[in-house]
């Protein structure tokens, strides 16, 4: 007998009623259990264009507030596309070790 809150497609007991499911069906794997190569690489790039952004933003922020940069509109592109790969690799570097001591 299927009792409330059991989901009889996945066999899940204990699943709530709100939707939620207790096991992830998005490919979460447990920490310490090292990702895949693809899983790291698409990790980093977003964390690349996250810092790549970033940078765009306070450069906006500084323009609008104090004024004139050293550098012109290409000279902005170029330091973005730089802080973009710089922290891409960085986090590809690094996940691996933080995923290992469980703090992502």
């Amino acid at each position: 007998m299927v009792a409330v809150g059991d989901d009889p497609a996945t066999g899940e007991e204990g699943a709530s009623e709100a939707g939620g499911q207790r096991g992830s069906k998005t490919g979460d794997s447990p920490p310490g259990v090292p990702a895949t190569r693809r899983a790291r690489a698409r990790s980093a790039a977003l964390w690349g264009f996250v810092g790549g952004f970033a940078f765009l933003v306070c450069a906006q922020g500084f323009l609008l507030t104090v004024g004139d940069l050293p550098v012109g509109y290409g000279g902005l592109a170029v330091f973005a596309v730089a802080i973009t790969v710089a922290s891409g690799g960085i986090a590809y570097a690094t996940e691996h070790r933080l995923r290992a001591k469980r703090r992502t």
